[in-house]
């Protein structure tokens, strides 16, 4: 029995009053997802572990079964996996933003969604004046997608450092925002991150790219923020844990990371986003096509996600129906067609209220269709009908043990 997860980024919500006090999982037209949890078993699974940071790089973890306890060490490790930059243990690696900044506050998490080509030419211009390994305390800085990068802290520097996530602090002051050490030790860390904000700014204010964005009534790339500092992980394959062989399917660097150390296959696909734009179709055809050769095929689609940090519940209910009859349908037809014997499993990672634009920690809703086994009585997708299911509330590895048979 072969099986594909596929992760709607923060794609269940709460209540919003502009649906009528629906959620956008309630108001999209979403027949074949519908399909998976009328012919399959629902349930809630709790994905945020109490305690533990709302975030993406937690809970894909707790969705393949890892312990976030144990093997989180923030999300920028897994995107310099993905990225091809090789850590030492002695390193600190930290997700780099490029941000909207307006009087003093943060505009956006995003930059105004600044392309890849644009921010690359920035971060090559803060790598020369502010990296490339330099000095006593050195640094590198490495372009990743869009408005994620990455900042290396290379071979010193502690991790016990508050670093605001920016996409949870639309709106908060940046100087009140700023690194701060929770611990002596990390007292230089903590500095030196403040210093490489405050050395960006002018950089930033004088770049080409930064003025022509602007000139086009774009938001510029205001300042850089480091959030989410870690060490490299130590983790064991899934091979390891469950005998099977798999793959990834994603556009951004945080899960593809998080597939390269549970040993998946990375699959790139053309024209993946991590957006609404992002195509769908593509990553359905690789999922088909890797189901030839793979026990498990992991399918992260980033762009509900994204829609709920902008606040735009239309954005977002629209994001879900394209997830749906351009991803999920034909992923169910593919299937069919070829004759796969195939667990199919629908869920968000987390939540991502539009009405706050922030993660949450609310269990997230799964439906989970296996040839063979009989569905309950659950006969659409959502959070309140998830309640109702007879998978209960999964935690821990009890979901990734139900989606590949080992439960």
């Amino acid at each position: 029995m072969k099986a594909v997860i596929i992760i709607g980024d923060g794609m269940s919500d709460r209540p919003v009053e502009a649906l009528g006090g629906r959620t956008p999982l309630m108001a999209a037209r979403k027949p074949n997802i519908d399909r998976v949890a009328r012919e399959g078993r629902v349930g809630l699974f709790k994905t945020i572990p109490d305690g533990m940071a709302m975030g993406s790089d937690v809970a894909n973890l707790s969705v393949l079964g890892y312990d976030p306890a144990v093997c989180m060490q923030g999300r920028a490790v897994l995107e310099a996996a993905s990225m091809g930059v090789a850590l030492e243990q002695s390193d600190v690696a930290l997700r780099l933003n490029l941000i909207a900044t307006e009087d003093g506050r943060i505009k956006n998490h995003s930059a105004g969604h600044i392309s890849t080509e644009e921010a690359s030419e920035i971060v090559a211009a803060l790598d020369w004046e502010l990296g490339q390994g330099r000095g006593a305390r050195p640094v590198t800085i490495h372009a990743g997608v869009s408005y994620r990068h990455l900042l290396v802290l290379r071979g010193w520097g502690a991790t016990e450092v508050d670093c605001a996530p920016p996409h949870d602090n639309v709106g908060g002051s940046l100087e009140d925002l700023l690194p701060r050490a929770r611990t002596p030790q990390a007292q230089e860390t903590a500095e030196r991150l403040v210093e490489i904000y405050r050395r960006a700014l002018p950089i930033l204010e004088a770049h080409p790219i930064n003025r022509t964005r602007k000139h086009g009534g774009k938001d510029a790339a205001g300042a850089v923020w480091p959030w989410s500092p870690g060490h490299k992980p130590r983790m064991q394959t899934l091979q390891d844990r469950f005998g099977v062989w798999g793959a990834v399917i994603s556009a951004v660097d945080l899960v593809m990371g998080l597939g390269y150390y549970s040993g998946l296959e990375i699959i790139r696909v053309p024209g993946a986003t991590g957006l609404h734009d992002t195509n769908y179709e593509g990553k359905a055809a690789a999922c088909l096509d890797a189901l030839a050769d793979h026990d498990l095929v992991y399918v992260h689609v980033e762009a509900t996600d994204e829609a709920g940090h902008s606040r735009d519940v239309d954005l977002k209910v629209r994001c879900i129906e394209y997830l749906d009859g351009r991803l999920v349908g034909p992923i169910l037809e593919g299937i069919e067609a070829r004759g796969i014997e195939a667990t199919v499993a629908v869920l968000p990672d987390h939540p991502t209220p539009v009405e706050t634009g922030n993660h949450g920690n609310d269990p997230v809703p799964v439906a989970v269709k296996t040839p063979g086994v009989a569905p309950d009585d659950v006969q659409t997708y959502d959070e309140e009908q998830a309640a109702r299911g007879s998978l209960g509330l999964l935690e821990g590895d009890a979901f990734i043990r139900l989606a590949l048979g080992k439960a």
